[in-house]
């Protein structure tokens, strides 16, 4: 059996599969797509997740886009960032290139088709491995699926990136207990991972995800954080500077944040061809620290490594009881974030190896003989609303924190609306604690910073619409009187399930359907 594993990543892009000799990973190489990043632990290649648009559905993918800076004389027709707008609530407008609509959606599938298409020259895979955020919604992996049965992949498994970088370290050492950061170009995850050891002649490992964290945050909000210090220094902001100089000071900032992680200052000059104005960028490892603590970056960190050692203390785990600390993902390499997580720890169980590989690395012993025992991460509930106090309310399916698979306790007993109603339809949706910051600058244009503030979040699994349709009722329903009685269930894949039956005739309506494909 060859397994691939796919680290589909916000600014980077991992494959890999097992070595057929050697039986270690090893990370593929794809001559039209790949990049060689030069890291700490050696060389590895990584897919730029980047598209162009240069014709009518003529697409570039990959290294080509940036080493050719493609996206520079029409910033309009480059596609960066696209997996962390499908991740988020916000999506850019479609866009509208040779007459072709290019949706996030659209894009995102171009380039994981991409990416199988060469992927297929190389290999046969019998099953792939996805890695998706520790806070991935519902609907990016209905989304996710979808994809992945139109590129008819065989067989398709799924783990959080962070669990999956832990899994990979944890089984070479069962019985331990592993925390990782995972700290990329658009979310930050953690995950704290306990292997069970082997008894015996036992060939199955276990092993539990004890707890997790996730924060809407990453590399890419630090390069715009950069430019934006750069242009308050100047005295001009970003509305005053044109596409294509923006996309230039980004690239400056990007390779300025690279340096900082193994120099103490660094210096980039640029000459705008559109303004004749000439860009003079100076940071220093204490500016940078400035900006992310501003920013409050370093704040969300200290609060995920809080909630993961109080999850961890709930269950009777002690930070002591952690044996390795393992940072992965790009921006991980900011000192600031290294020095941070060492004060939690101590250096001596901080490491930093692989960032750019070991998600995809750990990823691949999903398909060894491992079972892993995660919990939900978001609530599940149905969004009512309240006619009389002008709000909505929420009745809760599931409980963030449950272990899945799960089945709810007691089916949901329904009545129609009003007399005549031939379907009943629900909100449905997962609600998520998210973290904000506001910055503020005084006369001065000194960088003031707010504290965090946390929000309820609720989206629906049904984008499109919101509502879904549970049940199409014949004969229509009645005022006052039971009708459906609906029973959820979340699988071992993540997905919410619903069986409906109709009380008044007996039939079972839905027999574990996935909520976003109920019949409408």
């Amino acid at each position: 059996m060859t397994v691939v594993a796919i680290d589909f990543g916000t600014s980077n892009t991992v494959i890999c599969t097992q070595d057929p000799v050697t039986l270690l990973p090893r990370t593929l190489k794809f001559d039209r797509l790949s990049r060689r990043f030069e890291t700490p632990a050696g060389q590895t290649d990584v897919v730029p997740s980047l598209v162009y648009v240069q014709g009518q559905d003529a697409l570039v993918f990959g290294e080509p886009v940036r080493s050719q800076r493609l996206g520079f004389a029409k910033p309009d027709r480059l596609f960066k960032g696209f997996k962390r707008q499908l991740v988020e609530e916000y999506r850019s407008p479609d866009r509208q290139l040779d007459g072709i609509t290019y949706s996030v959606e659209r894009i995102s599938e171009k380039f994981l088709h991409e990416i199988w298409q060469q992927l297929s020259e190389q290999l046969q895979p019998s099953c792939v491995i996805f890695t998706v955020p520790v806070g991935a919604f519902e609907q990016y992996l209905d989304w996710f699926r979808d994809v992945t049965q139109r590129l008819e992949i065989p067989s398709v498994k799924w783990v959080d990136e962070s669990t999956a970088a832990a899994l990979g370290y944890a089984v070479q050492a069962p019985g331990s207990l592993v925390l990782v950061v995972d700290f990329g170009g658009g979310t930050l995850d953690l995950s704290l991972v306990r292997t069970s050891a082997r008894r015996g002649d036992q060939q199955i490992i276990q092993a539990e995800v004890v707890a997790k964290s996730d924060a809407y945050v990453g590399g890419m909000d630090i390069d715009i954080w950069i430019v934006e210090h750069y242009l308050r220094q100047i005295g001009t902001a970003r509305e005053a500077v044109p596409e294509v100089g923006w996309q230039n000071l980004l690239e400056l900032a990007e390779r300025m944040k690279i340096r900082l992680s193994t120099a103490p200052e660094a210096k980039e000059s640029w000459f705008d061809d559109e303004s004749f104005m000439a860009h003079d960028l100076h940071l220093t490892q204490a500016d940078l620290t400035e900006i992310l603590e501003s920013h409050q970056l370093l704040e969300q960190l200290r609060q995920a490594l809080d909630e993961v050692l109080g999850v961890a203390l709930n269950k009777g785990i002690s930070k002591q009881a952690i044996e390795q600390v393992l940072l992965v993902g790009g921006s991980c390499q900011i000192l600031a974030v290294q020095q941070l997580v060492m004060s939690y720890f101590g250096k001596q169980r901080v490491r930093l190896d692989k960032p750019f590989e070991a998600v995809a690395y750990g990823a691949l012993v999903l398909g060894q003989s491992i079972t892993v025992e995660d919990y939900l991460r978001h609530s599940y509930a149905i969004r009512l609303w309240e006619p009389y106090a002008k709000t909505y309310s929420y009745l809760p399916i599931f409980d963030r924190g449950m272990q899945y698979p799960c089945q709810s306790g007691e089916p949901l007993t329904l009545q129609v609306a009003r007399g005549g109603q031939t379907e009943i339809r629900l909100d449905i949706g997962e609600m998520a604690d998210r973290a904000e910051a506001e910055v503020s600058f005084d006369a001065q244009g000194r960088m003031t910073s707010s504290h965090l503030s946390h929000r309820d979040t609720f989206r629906s699994l049904n984008n499109q619409q919101r509502d879904v349709c549970v049940a199409h009722l014949n004969p229509p329903g009645e005022m006052g009187i039971d009708r459906i009685e609906v029973l959820f269930e979340v699988d071992e894949q993540r997905v919410l399930l619903a069986t409906v039956k109709d009380l008044l005739t007996g039939t079972v309506l839905v027999d574990r359907g996935a909520i976003v494909k109920l019949p409408n």
